[in-house]
């Protein structure tokens, strides 16, 4: 899909603000077709509540980048991205940590590759302060992400003649490896694909003390103002536990496909850690996103078995979540429907997720590019996971607007009568067959 341009502007420059994973992308996707980029990053001069690294690209949930075989969604959406040049999924195999069949990455090493790349791009200018405001003159991308600053947050009320949306995300709690008792946890992933995580296995009765404790574990207060909005693929897990006994043991502590060798047999409930870098020597408590008082994560957590005398190298913490209200404000090309000249990347913009949010950076980068040049804006086809993330967006047809992963029920349906088992395949297939063809056609 193309659009003929307005008039363009007369600075060869785009501005981003925000050097997340979405702005990375953007500013790296831009230079690499010849224009001058200035990116603005408020830290180290001030953080958000979640940051703590003056590195851009930084990871402050999961190091996770989730599935990374092809037949996947978000697999899909990975190969996409690095058939069209993406800085961030090249960080990603540059750093990559053992996680079973997920794309999971050393966070320190993660930014470090993206913040060095950047600033050895010369066209590429960091400047690190807050913008409280676009400039209405310069082409502009903001990608500021979930945690976007009050001021901007305000300016983009304005600018939308709405009220901003939000709901909450949680962080999962980091544990040392060297305190774990590895003589209660086996090695191991799920039905025998490999053992790249660690495995701390409940009996009926140890996940019945842990269930009561979670559940009178005192939470963090949410303000007189906050109205809480979880996001469904990221519940914290007392959110999820308060949903009924049995809950979890369906989700993030679902026994099915592990065996504990010590007995045989599959445990009634298990807690996985992930490696949360190369080294091995700190571990993610997978799917423990959270909002307990910090005590009490320590309190209940060490229920966990092998967990009993766990270091925790981060505990769990909860932070606002900003995103627009996109249908009928974005055009398919990620600007502002009544300010072309002002794109929108990353969670911002209504996608959930690491490589979602870059995904958009990565089609903000091109098509602020094309602007600048006042050439065709383009759109990749909707049957791609681009595309496919674009239509969500754009979708005026949405009644209850909320951030997306990317997966196949946002795709056009396949022709035919498929079987199930094979029908990522054919998603994909049919995918990167349209990504090849609008890349051919778009010059990319």
């Amino acid at each position: 899909m193309t659009t003929q341009n307005p008039e363009p502007k007369t600075q060869n420059l785009v501005v981003i603000i925000g050097g997340g994973l979405a702005g990375s992308e953007a500013a790296w996707q831009a230079a690499r077709r010849g224009v001058r980029v200035r990116v603005h990053e408020m830290k180290p001069r001030k953080f958000s509540p979640a940051h703590g690294s003056p590195l851009l690209g930084e990871l402050v949930c999961s190091n996770s980048l989730r599935a990374d075989r092809v037949e996947s969604a978000v697999g899909l959406l990975k190969e996409e991205m690095r058939r069209l040049d993406s800085l961030i999924m090249a960080a990603a195999a540059a750093t990559r940590v053992p996680a079973g069949k997920a794309l999971a990455v050393d966070r320190e090493a993660f930014a470090a590759f993206i913040t060095e790349a950047l600033a050895s791009e010369p066209l590429v200018e960091v400047v690190r302060e807050e913008v409280a405001a676009p400039d209405p003159e310069m082409t502009t991308i903001i990608a500021t992400g979930p945690l976007t600053s009050e001021p901007l947050a305000e300016a983009l009320g304005r600018l939308t003649g709405q009220e901003h949306l939000h709901f909450y995300d949680a962080i999962a709690p980091i544990v040392t490896a060297e305190s774990l008792d590895l003589g209660k946890i086996f090695r191991a992933s799920r039905y025998g694909a490999g053992d790249d995580y660690l495995n701390c296995p409940f009996t009926e009765a140890e996940y019945a003390a842990f269930y009561e404790a979670l559940m009178a574990a005192e939470q963090v207060p949410l303000k007189a103002f906050e109205e809480p909005r979880y996001f469904e693929g990221c519940l914290p897990v007392e959110i999820m536990a308060a949903r009924g006994y049995q809950t979890l043991l369906f989700g993030p502590l679902k026994p099915v496909g592990l065996i504990d060798p010590a007995t045989g047999r599959q445990p009634f409930a298990v807690v996985q850690l992930r490696a949360e870098n190369r080294e091995g020597t700190l571990y993610n408590l997978v799917g423990f996103q959270t909002k307990l008082k910090y005590g009490e994560q320590q309190r209940v957590f060490r229920l966990i078995p092998g967990l009993e005398q766990a270091e925790f190298a981060r505990l769990g913490s909860i932070h606002r979540n900003t995103f627009i209200h996109s249908p009928g404000l974005l055009s398919p090309h990620l600007n502002f429907l009544a300010h072309p000249h002002l794109f929108l990347a990353g969670q911002i913009s209504g996608v959930e997720g690491y490589v979602e949010s870059a995904s958009m950076g990565l089609l903000a980068g091109i098509n602020a590019t094309r602007h600048l040049r006042s050439q065709p804006l383009a759109t990749p086809p909707r049957e791609t996971a681009l595309g496919a993330l674009i239509y969500h967006l754009t979708n005026t047809a949405t009644k209850d607007f909320q951030p997306m992963n990317v997966n196949f029920g946002l795709f056009p349906a396949l022709e035919g009568r498929i079987p199930k088992k094979l029908r990522g395949a054919a998603y994909a297939e049919r995918a990167l067959e349209a990504l090849e063809e609008w890349m051919r056609r778009e010059e990319l």
